[in-house]
């Protein structure tokens, strides 16, 4: 059989490159803030930098883009802390966030981790999607040493964070996902009509063994690899009309039982 080639994603396109606006205004009680570009999407996660002078600057906090009007070109991003880089030997300000302050979006987003559930799918889809690939093996090494065979949201982040890594696309039932690795929002859902002859859980890795912790969640061996990265997705996206269409019809019923924790028309 042959495979279908991939289409390079138009969404990696659109975010090939760090995305800089100003703040143009800032809700403090809310923790949101609002900027005007041309073209953004829900999800895209980046931060706020507060320059000091022109050759000093800080990172002031942690944003998403939660709502954009493509008729006023606004965005409204949510505040939340900066944990990316701890270091009690540094200095730090009390700066609050102002008119004026830059916001940076879609850092990291030209290095990526992907989700296959064999090898001949992650060299697939590897070689068709132009970013520079994080390998796997590193993911794995990271959730044995935080003793998850089952990998969570926060072994995603804290891997992202340590990795430079700003996209992660997951291979589930013939699409590919492309999801903000700090939101993990989904930016884009590409049809990648792939055969699957083989799955390997929680994904593929040339890592033996992810070791587990005695207890806690992620410590237990992954039943199954679509239902939990299905499980992660809507947790995160439980307004994605899209991602409803597709686990309503989805062939397993454990999927398809996610249905009730969307917020579709809410």
């Amino acid at each position: 059989m042959k495979y279908t080639i991939l289409l390079i994603l138009t969404a990696v396109h659109l975010m090939a490159g760090l995305i800089k606006a100003p703040v143009i205004s800032v809700d403090e009680e809310a923790q949101k803030i609002q900027i005007t570009l041309p073209q953004l999407q829900k999800g895209m996660s980046g931060y706020v930098v507060h320059h000091i002078t022109p050759e000093h600057s800080a990172i002031l906090k942690s944003v998403v883009v939660e709502a954009y009007d493509p008729s006023t070109k606004t965005a409204t991003l949510k505040m939340n802390d900066f944990d990316a880089l701890k270091n009690n030997s540094l200095p730090y300000g009390k700066w609050k966030v102002a008119k004026g302050d830059t916001v940076e979006l879609a850092f990291g987003y030209s290095r990526a981790l992907l989700i296959a559930p064999n090898e001949a799918l992650y060299h697939r889809i590897s070689k068709s999607v132009h970013v520079q690939w994080i390998h796997p093996d590193l993911f794995a090494t990271v959730l044995s040493f935080n003793g998850h065979p089952t990998p969570l949201k926060e072994d995603f982040v804290k891997f992202a964070n340590a990795a430079s890594v700003g996209l992660v696309f997951i291979y589930l039932d013939q699409k590919l996902y492309t999801v903000d690795s700090k939101s993990f929002v989904i930016l884009s859902i590409t049809d990648a009509p792939l055969e699957q002859k083989s799955q390997q859980r929680p994904f593929y890795t040339r890592v033996e063994k992810i070791d587990a912790a005695w207890w806690g969640e992620g410590s237990s061996e992954m039943d199954a690899y679509a239902p939990h990265y299905y499980e992660l997705l809507v947790e995160n996206n439980k307004k994605n009309k899209a991602l409803y269409e597709i686990v309503k019809n989805a062939k397993e019923a454990e999927v398809r039982e996610l249905t009730s924790e969307f917020e579709i028309g809410k």
